[in-house]
C-alpha cells in the first residue's frame, strides 16, 4: 500500500471554513503575510496555512472571505479533486507556483480535519514514529555580503547549522570566514529562479569558489550551463534540487539522478503528489530534507511534522519562525522534540511575533 492510500480514503465532513490573516513586519519595506485556513466539521477543526508570496494575493483571498463551495461529505481524495476544479485566486495568481501553495493550505486543513474526525494522527495512520527534527538556519548575508549574521548566531548557539545563499558579493574573505566555521550544510545558488526577487544568474567563478571552499555542503539549484557544468562536474554527487521539484515527473526529468532533494510540501500542492514523491524517493534511495516558505503560523509546524516522519536526521530548512526574525537570543536549538498530538496533522504554531488580522467574510 502506498503512503497516500493510508489517508486518501479517509472520510471528511466539512460544514464551513474561516480565513485568518497573519502578518509579520520585518522592515519598512517588507511585511510577510500568510493566511490560515480553518475547516470546520463534525465538531472538529482542521488547519492549514497559505504561504503565497504575494501581498496582493493574500489580501484578495482574505477580503473575498469563505466563498468556496467546500461544505459536504467527502473523502480526502475527493476533496482534493474538488480543489483542483476551483479557482482559489480572486484576482488570478501573480505567479503560477502560487496555485500549488494555496491548494496545499486547503489540503493540509482537510487532512488535519479528516484525521481528527477519525480520532487518529498522521503518524499513526502512516505507521511512522515521529522523531526529533534536525534543522538548519536559512539566511542571506546582505549586499555586499558579510559573515557577521552567521558569526552572531554562532556566538549564542555554537552548534547551529546553516543553509546560505551565495551571491557575487561573496568575496574570498567572506567565503573563508564562513568556511572556517564548519557550520554550512547547504549552499543555495538560486539558479532555478526566474523573475523573482531572489534570482541569482549563473556565475561559474562563484560556483567554483564555493564548491571548493565547502567540500561537505550540498549544492542546491545551480543553473547548469556550458560555463558552470565543467566547474561543478567534480562535485556532481553533492548537487541537489528544490525549486524545480513539484512532482515525481519533475524528479524523473532532472539532468541526472540526485543523491538528495529538498522537498518543500507546498510546492506539490496536493497531499497525493507529495506522498507519491516520498514513496518514489524511498524506493530509489534518494535522500530528502525538508524546506519551508516562511510560514508564520500552523504551516510551519506541519512541515516540521512531515520532517519528523520522513527525514528527521537531514539538514531540514524548517527552523522555528524566530530564526526568520534575526534575533539569536532564546531561539530553540536543533533537534526539535517530536510532535505529541494524539490526533490530526499538526505540530505546533511557529514561534515568532505575528500580529493577526481576521479576514472579512
Amino acid at each position: 500500500m502506498s503512503t497516500y492510500d493510508a489517508v486518501g480514503g479517509l472520510g471528511l465532513e466539512v460544514d464551513s471554513y474561516e480565513l485568518e490573516g497573519l502578518e509579520l513586519q520585518l522592515s519598512d519595506e517588507f511585511t510577510r503575510r500568510t493566511t490560515v485556513i480553518r475547516l470546520r466539521g463534525g465538531g472538529q477543526v482542521g488547519i492549514g496555512e497559505d504561504p503565497t508570496y504575494s501581498e496582493r494575493d493574500q489580501l484578495a483571498l482574505q477580503e473575498e472571505g469563505p466563498v468556496q463551495p467546500l461544505a459536504g461529505s467527502h473523502t480526502v481524495d475527493g476533496f482534493s479533486e474538488l480543489l483542483a476544479r476551483l479557482n482559489l485566486f480572486p484576482l488570478g495568481p501573480e505567479r503560477d507556483p502560487f496555485v500549488n501553495y494555496r491548494r496545499w493550505a486547503f489540503e493540509s486543513a482537510a487532512l488535519d480535519l479528516a484525521l481528527r474526525q477519525a480520532g487518529t494522527s498522521l503518524a499513526a495512520i502512516v505507521e511512522r514514529e515521529p522523531r526529533p527534527v534536525g534543522f538548519v538556519a536559512s539566511m542571506r548575508l546582505g549586499e555586499p555580503a558579510t559573515p557577521e549574521p552567521v558569526l552572531r548566531w554562532l556566538e549564542h548557539n555554537p552548534g547551529l547549522r546553516f543553509k546560505l545563499d551565495p551571491t557575487p558579493t561573496w568575496t574570498d574573505w567572506v567565503v573563508k570566514e564562513l568556511a572556517d566555521t564548519g557550520a554550512v550544510d547547504i549552499l543555495d545558488l538560486k539558479g532555478a529562479y526566474h523573475g523573482t526577487v531572489v534570482d541569482n544568474p549563473p556565475d561559474a567563478t562563484l560556483y567554483a569558489r564555493v564548491a571548493i571552499a565547502f567540500p561537505q555542503a550540498w549544492i542546491e539549484d545551480p543553473a547548469l550551463t556550458p560555463e558552470t557544468e565543467p566547474v561543478l562536474a567534480p562535485h556532481r554527487q553533492r548537487i541537489t534540487w528544490d525549486a524545480p521539484i513539484h512532482s515525481v515527473v519533475d524528479i524523473t526529468t532532472l539532468p541526472f539522478i540526485p543523491l538528495m532533494l529538498n522537498m518543500k510540501p507546498s510546492r506539490f500542492g496536493s497531499v497525493r503528489a507529495l506522498f507519491e514523491a516520498y514513496d518514489y524517493c524511498a524506493g530509489r534511495r534518494i535522500g530528502l530534507y525538508g524546506g519551508g516558505q516562511f510560514e508564520l503560523g500552523p504551516g510551519r509546524g506541519q512541515i516540521q511534522y512531515l520532517a519528523s516522519l520522513f527525514h528527521p536526521d537531514a539538514p531540514n530548512d524548517v527552523a522555528p519562525g524566530v530564526y526568520n526574525e534575526g534575533r539569536p537570543r532564546g531561539a530553540p536549538r536543533s533537534p526539535l522534540p517530536p510532535a505529541t498530538a494524539a490526533t490530526g496533522f499538526r505540530w505546533e504554531t511557529a514561534q515568532g511575533r505575528a500580529s493577526r488580522r481576521t479576514a472579512r467574510a
